[in-house]
């Protein structure tokens, strides 16, 4: 009798290789914070500098990256650098996770009852002309007060700012108040005052204009910034129309510094060009106004003791002008 062997059974295909990440490393931080600062210079030449490492150590550290995650996270080469779609993912998540050891670092030194690590402030740009100002009076005060933290200040613009505050990647946050959200807490710091002006070369420049008013400005080009601010409140009740965009204030001076443009600037910033003619205010007791700044931190969870303390010496430096 002959007995038929079984049929063979179908064989699987391999399954697709797949990292598993398991336990994230003191390597595995830093190798993210590589990441994170090749993906913010735009390619691993640019994050040298940044890193104070050569090219080839980051091109080193990008690969282990990516075996340890198993993904491709960005692509370089003749058409240049660009995340991937999945290196987008991670970075956001990178985003999150080093901010949230940096709050459990924050929060030990809390149980402590010290205060270490970093604390990272954002500036809105141009405000250290700002005689109103005393930011630097609150840094001096907080350098005594708290020596074992690492002060780290940048600059950017009103919606980076917010955006970096609500998501942890910034502590402390220094705007002009245009908005409000629950998730954040105010405090009121100091105003700067915004002025029209026009550059040289502009028909409206060395003229007197009395009958000028806000209905015969609408005539001219104006200059206004691209996001939500107070600058663009003003310009959409006066019916200005934004012929040329800036997303900072010295985009905004130097597209009036071409003479072709109007635009609003903050007068103590806007005087050095005034000094050596380049620029003027056209009939600052007419067109003119009053923008006022604030801190803000998030709501939740609980500002570190670090942050608070910056917080507090920000409203002493400017309790005395109010």
């Amino acid at each position: 009798m002959q007995v038929k062997a079984p049929a063979a059974l179908p064989v699987a295909a391999p399954a697709k290789h797949r990292a598993v990440l398991g336990q994230l490393s003191d390597m595995d931080l830093r190798l993210l914070q590589v990441f994170k600062s090749v993906a913010e210079c735009g390619g691993m030449a640019a994050a040298e500098l940044e890193l104070n490492i050569g090219t080839s150590t980051v091109s080193r550290h990008m690969k282990d990256l990516e075996t340890r995650l198993g993904l491709t996270l960005c692509r370089r080469g003749r058409a240049g650098f660009a995340l991937t779609a999945e290196g987008q993912r991670v970075y956001d998540e990178t985003l999150r996770l080093l901010s949230a050891v940096d709050a459990f670092r924050s929060s030990i030194d809390d149980i402590h009852s010290r205060m270490g690590g970093q604390l990272a402030v954002a500036v809105f740009d141009k405000t250290a002309s700002n005689p109103a100002a005393r930011i630097s009076e609150a840094i001096a005060a907080f350098a005594e007060q708290a020596p074992g933290v690492n002060l780290q200040l940048h600059v950017g613009s009103i919606n980076t700012i917010e955006r970096g505050v609500m998501d942890g990647s910034y502590h402390v946050g220094i705007i002009p108040a245009h908005r409000s959200s629950q998730s954040l807490i105010y405090t009121d710091l100091f105003t700067e005052t915004m002025l029209l002006y026009c550059g040289a070369g502009h028909p409206l420049y060395g003229a007197q204009h009395p009958a000028l008013d806000w209905d015969s400005l609408r005539s001219y080009l104006f200059a206004g910034l691209g996001y939500h601010s107070p600058n663009m409140e003003l310009s959409h009740r006066a019916e200005l129309t934004r012929t040329a965009t800036g997303f900072d204030q010295e985009s905004i001076a130097t597209l009036i510094l071409s003479g072709r443009f109007l635009g609003f600037l903050p007068d103590h910033y806007a005087e050095a060009f005034e000094r050596t003619g380049r620029m003027q205010a056209v009939q600052p007791d007419q067109f003119h106004y009053e923008c006022k700044f604030v801190s803000m931190v998030r709501r939740s969870p609980t500002p570190s003791r670090a942050t608070q303390a910056f917080q507090d010496c920000l409203a002493r430096a400017h309790a005395a002008q109010r």
